[in-house]
């Protein structure tokens, strides 16, 4: 792969010291104990913790390109524990008492990366912030109240997420018409690529083997007289177990085609920003930034003094296609830097300096999951919606746990084992996705302009959990 252009592909792996060598593929069948397809974080996580485990287990990560090529080295730098739906969402999954476990677990999270980060090493910028969401309309007011009330009534204290008015949103961040907002506590800022090649070189250190550049064209379950096998195109992997752990790339997996959607988020960064500039600013304490419109942005103060900022609105490409065309469509970038100088004022005249994208996993139901099938031997973890950065480090324990056999807390969790329903066939699926985005931004104008909510927000948030 030419390093030139994999260092364009994100800021994040732009800033990468070092050559960004490809490791050697696999060359010829071979024999392991678990194999693992995709080399993100969720099969990093998931070699990591097996080998935490056993020292001794015969772990192989199969990556098609290089770690980090994929959302694990694009993504907004996120390490939040948080999950797509939020707590409603895990109640509906588990029940009051299931949803406020994975909830805590996910929460959790976070200090168990950062001490993971301290232990290995691993030089990401993570700083434990967490994460304010501004209100900046009525309606955005009014839905965090009703969130706030939902944590507190299931047992979250004020030290886990809590309002702040419209002084004390604005002093954490100086932006436009804010009315209020939430502090969530559960949140890191990170430099994602660094974090994710720093967790192969443990997983390395720890005796786990990376193949990188190696294509896995299918996957085949246990038939009961053969193991489960890793299908790629120089040679094939048998194992006693295979995770999927592909993410927004799983589409491309034969029988896959419609198991997650593949969603694109592209994002542009500033130039590194004086001293004086993040006075008038605020993010003193490195907290990841949003606010609770539909159609979703997400900022961090760098490690370098930049804003890294993103959003969605790149169009769903009809049967799931995923194309470095999209990740560079100018139109899109443009709003998304327009909407960022709307926001903060303070950066007029400051430079964007790169324009990035990538593509999540969106299940249909909106529910991430993580699980193990011990008649085919196959495992899975996916579907976090752009939530990954922290949740698949619990997806990696958790499946960690299942292959060992290990009747642990975490196996009881109620993500473990959901299959969500599978998307519907095109034309449907195009149509319904890109009309889902265009309701999206249609309703976040109409709160803007009339402070009000439309009666279509109720029909949207129906149909996308």
């Amino acid at each position: 792969m030419n390093e030139t252009w994999l260092r364009s592909r994100s800021l994040w792996l732009e800033q990468l010291d070092g050559p960004l060598t490809a490791r050697p593929g696999l060359d010829g069948d071979t024999d392991v104990d678990v194999a693992i397809v995709g080399g993100g974080y969720t099969g990093l996580w998931t070699a990591y913790s097996l080998l935490r485990a056993d020292p001794t287990i015969r772990v192989l990560v199969i990556e098609r390109q290089v770690v980090g090529f994929g959302a694990s080295g694009r993504n907004g730098g996120w390490c939040v524990g948080e999950l797509a739906g939020e707590l409603a969402g895990a109640i509906e999954l588990g029940g009051r008492d299931g949803g406020v476990r994975l909830m805590r677990a996910v929460m959790d999270t976070v200090d168990e990366i950062g001490r993971v980060v301290v232990e290995e090493g691993i030089d990401c910028g993570f700083a434990r912030g967490g994460v304010v969401r501004l209100a900046r309309t009525a309606p955005q007011l009014e839905r965090q109240r009703v969130e706030v009330d939902e944590y507190h009534e299931q047992g979250f204290g004020e030290d886990d997420i809590r309002r702040l008015d419209a002084s004390e949103a604005s002093g954490r961040l100086a932006a436009t018409n804010v009315l209020g907002g939430i502090h969530y506590a559960a949140g890191a800022r990170v430099q994602p690529a660094r974090l994710v090649r720093g967790l192969a070189s443990a997983v390395e250190r720890l005796g786990g083997r990376i193949v990188e550049e190696t294509d896995v064209i299918d996957i085949v379950p246990s038939t009961g007289t053969d193991r489960p096998r890793a299908v790629t195109n120089s040679g094939t992997a048998r194992a006693d177990v295979v995770i999927r752990a592909t993410e927004g790339y799983t589409c491309g997996l034969p029988g896959e085609e419609r198991t997650l959607v593949p969603l694109y988020s592209l994002m542009v960064a500033t130039e590194p920003l004086s001293s004086d500039r993040w006075d008038a600013i605020g993010l003193r304490d490195m907290e990841t930034f949003a606010d609770d419109r539909r159609m979703v942005i997400y900022g961090q103060r760098t490690s370098d003094d930049r804003i890294a900022f993103g959003g969605r609105g790149a169009p769903y490409r009809f049967g799931s296609g995923i194309d470095a065309a999209t990740e560079a469509r100018s139109d899109v970038h443009d709003a998304i830097a327009e909407t960022l100088f709307d926001l903060i004022p303070q950066l007029d005249g400051a430079a964007i300096t790169h324009r990035w994208g990538g593509v999540l996993g969106v299940p249909r139901d909106w529910r991430p999951s993580v699980g193990l099938d011990r008649a085919t031997g196959l495992g899975w973890a996916g579907g976090y919606v752009g939530e990954g950065v922290a949740v698949s480090n619990l997806a990696g324990r958790t499946l960690a746990d299942l292959v060992g056999n290990r009747r642990s807390d975490l196996v009881s969790l109620p993500w473990v084992d959901h299959v969500s329903r599978r998307w519907e066939p095109e034309p449907l699926r195009w149509l319904g996705i890109n009309g889902g985005l265009r309701a999206a931004a249609r309703i976040d104008r109409q709160e803007q302009e009339r402070g009000t909510v439309p009666r279509l927000a109720g029909l949207l948030d129906r149909i996308v959990g």
